[in-house]
């Protein structure tokens, strides 16, 4: 039978010992719905001014942000002494490669962290990223994938001009499961035009 957790907390700390308090990284990413690519302006709903905290803006280098991050928290939550990096803002799987690998990086030197949480959309992974955040995770390191999803109606995805339908973001849980990553997925339940029963 599948174990099932009370909190982030009661599951941080069965995988790996400890509570990971997650820092909230921002490293200058966008989006291909903000653009052009996909679209201008984003979803609907885009603004991640209202749930960014403020020591973390891309004006400041990823190390500052989490040291920053870790002083912050310290307050809030003072028995946390192990740290997971989430790169939060936007896509933060929106750029080659080699840049993933730089900014990640980046984050992953610094003594405090044990991880990356990596938030972004389904449509902006692909098997070479995977295959290189699943070798991150082999060799010790805590990954984490988050997928705004959304919805799973391709209508109510059209109407909030997400810019992908459901069947991308089901290819993208499955091929990062497949490699043994932890993932998650973001729903926003009871958009406009959703019945209660939806």
């Amino acid at each position: 039978m599948e174990k099932r957790y009370n909190s982030y907390v009661d599951h941080s700390r069965a995988l790996y010992g400890a509570r990971l308090q997650k820092l909230v990284i921002d490293a200058g990413f966008t989006c291909p719905n903000r653009d052009g690519k996909k679209g201008i302006g984003g979803c609907t709903y885009c603004n991640n001014d209202a749930f960014h905290p403020g020591y973390s803006t891309p004006d400041k280098t990823i190390s500052r942000q989490i040291e920053e991050g870790i002083e912050f928290h310290k307050v809030r939550y003072p028995r946390a002494g192990r740290y997971l990096a989430y790169f939060q803002s936007y896509s933060n799987t929106y750029a080659p490669l080699d840049r993933l690998k730089e900014l990640y990086s980046q984050a992953l030197e610094h003594p405090a962290i044990e991880g990356i949480v990596i938030g972004t959309r389904p449509d902006c992974i692909d098997p070479q990223k995977l295959d290189y955040l699943a070798g991150l995770r082999d060799s010790g390191k805590v990954v984490i994938l988050e997928y705004g999803i959304e919805s799973c109606y391709d209508r109510t995805l059209l109407r909030i001009n997400r810019g992908h339908d459901f069947e991308c973001a089901r290819r993208a849980v499955e091929e990062t499961a497949q490699r043994g990553l932890e993932v998650g997925a973001h729903f926003i339940l009871g958009l406009p035009g959703e019945s209660r029963e939806m």
